[in-house]
């Protein structure tokens, strides 16, 4: 289990990384946003290149940025049932959840993407939109995004049967943020200093 867990520690750690670098691809995104915005508005000027970018910048933030989600405990659930649950049941609820839903249906994308983007990549497709760009980058995200969430679902199994079996504590897949309540307070507390 020692191996495991040191396993575990390292998928942590690469896709912490990777949600840290990712976020960048956000400002990136917003600032060809801006710029293809100004420059079609003030100057009437254009491109389908620009307007792909972003999209594929997006596509780049979504996938490579769900197992950062998940790595960080903020993807979506419904904590108003499973809330009342002691945290033993919980993890069991996590657990049946990585098993049965999350890594068929990532593995089962990840099946399917691998041919579609190595197609895509064989032929060098490029965008049917007059100077659009090449696809098979975009294309590729989609099984890298699925390997990186499908490690990190493997990383999650290993720290739910690690804290079932006393070797992990619940802070180690707890989730890393304040709540929206922890949030407010701490603004109200930041305003009363000024």
């Amino acid at each position: 289990m020692s191996f495991l867990l040191s396993l575990s520690r390292f998928i942590d750690a690469l896709n912490e990384k990777i949600g840290q670098g990712i976020s960048w691809a956000l400002l990136l995104a917003v600032l060809i946003c801006t710029g293809n915005a100004v420059m079609r508005y003030i100057f009437n000027i254009s491109s389908n290149g620009w307007l792909e970018i972003q999209w594929y910048l997006f596509g780049a933030i979504f996938l490579l940025a769900t197992s950062y989600t998940l790595r960080r405990n903020e993807h979506v659930r419904i904590d108003v049932v499973v809330g009342r649950f002691s945290k033993r049941t919980q993890v069991w609820i996590d657990l049946l959840g990585f098993l049965l839903f999350l890594m068929p249906a990532t593995l089962l994308i990840l099946y399917y993407s691998v041919p579609y983007a190595w197609i895509s990549i064989e032929s060098q497709e490029v965008s049917s939109n007059a100077g659009g760009l090449i696809v098979w980058p975009a294309k590729l995200l989609i099984p890298v995004g699925f390997v990186f969430l499908a490690l990190q679902g493997t990383s999650e199994i290993i720290k739910r049967i690690g804290y079932l079996k006393g070797l992990v504590p619940a802070s180690a897949f707890e989730k890393q943020v304040a709540t929206p309540e922890e949030e407010i307070a701490a603004i109200k507390a930041a305003n009363k200093l000024n």
